[in-house]
C-alpha cells in the first residue's frame, strides 16, 4: 500500500501570485510554504518531518531517499514512512509503485528530464531495490499540455534523433505525457500500469510557470509506503 497524491493550487494560505497552496519556491514567505505543506500532507496522513525533498536541477539524477533535502530530480525507496516529494509548475510529476515488492519512486520530468529518460533511470533504480517490471505502476500527474507547449524545431529534432516516437510531436508541439509513457513502455512496463491525469497546468486549478511568466507557486506529487 502507498499513500499518494498530486496537489492543486487550492486550499492554502499564500497570497497572490502564489495563491494559495504553494508548496515550494524561493519567493513566497517560507512560513506560508511550511503551513501549506502541513495542510497538504495532512490530507494524506503524513507528517512533514517524514518528507524527502529535492532541490531540483532539471537533470536526471535518481537518489535513494532519506528525510531531508537533496539535490537531484528523482527519489526512490523501499523503506516505509519516507514521503517522496517532487515539485512542479508545468513539468510533470511522475509517481511509481511496485505494490508487490514494496518499492516506490517519484520523478520530476520537464523536457530536459524527459529527454534524459528520467523515467527509465527511476525504474532502473527501483529494480536495484527489488522491484519487478511486471508490477511497477506509473502515474503521470498534471503538466503543460502539448497544445500549450510549442518548442523550437531544433528541440523536436533532438527528440526525434533520440528515438522518441512520432506520437510525441505535432508540428512544434511537444507532448511530454506521450514521451514519458513511451519511455516507460520501452522499459517494459505494461500499458495497463501507466495512468495519466491528462490535466494541463494552464487550467485555473494549477500553477503554471509559463502561463504566469515565472511568478507562480509550485505543486507537489507525493508518495509514501
Amino acid at each position: 500500500m502507498a499513500k499518494h497524491g498530486f496537489s492543486t493550487r487550492n486550499g492554502g494560505v499564500s497570497p497572490a501570485p502564489y495563491d494559495s497552496l504553494n508548496l515550494a519556491g524561493q519567493d513566497d514567505d517560507p512560513a506560508n510554504i511550511e503551513k501549506n505543506r502541513s495542510i497538504a500532507l495532512s490530507a494524506l496522513g503524513i507528517n512533514p518531518l517524514q518528507i524527502a525533498n529535492l532541490k531540483q536541477i532539471h537533470g536526471c539524477d535518481v537518489l535513494r531517499a532519506a528525510p531531508g533535502t537533496f539535490e537531484g530530480d528523482a527519489l526512490v525507496t523501499n523503506e516505509k514512512g519516507i514521503a517522496l516529494t517532487v515539485a512542479a509548475a508545468d513539468c510533470y510529476p511522475l509517481l511509481f509503485h511496485d505494490p508487490v515488492n514494496h518499492v516506490i519512486g517519484a520523478a520530476h520530468a520537464g523536457w530536459k528530464g524527459t529527454y534524459a529518460r528520467i523515467a527509465e533511470k527511476t525504474i532502473l533504480k527501483m529494480l536495484s531495490l527489488g522491484a519487478d517490471l511486471q508490477h511497477i505502476k506509473m502515474a503521470i500527474g498534471q503538466g503543460i499540455s502539448p497544445q500549450k507547449f510549442e518548442v523550437s524545431e531544433a528541440l523536436i529534432q533532438q527528440f526525434r534523433a533520440a528515438n522518441f516516437p512520432e506520437t510525441c510531436f505535432s508540428g512544434r508541439l511537444l507532448n511530454l505525457i506521450e514521451a514519458n509513457r513511451s519511455v516507460a513502455l520501452q522499459c517494459g512496463l505494461a500499458p495497463k500500469n501507466i495512468w495519466a491525469m491528462n490535466r494541463c497546468t494552464y487550467e485555473n486549478d494549477f500553477f503554471s510557470y509559463r502561463r504566469d511568466a515565472g511568478k507562480t507557486g509550485r505543486m507537489w506529487g507525493v508518495i509514501m509506503l
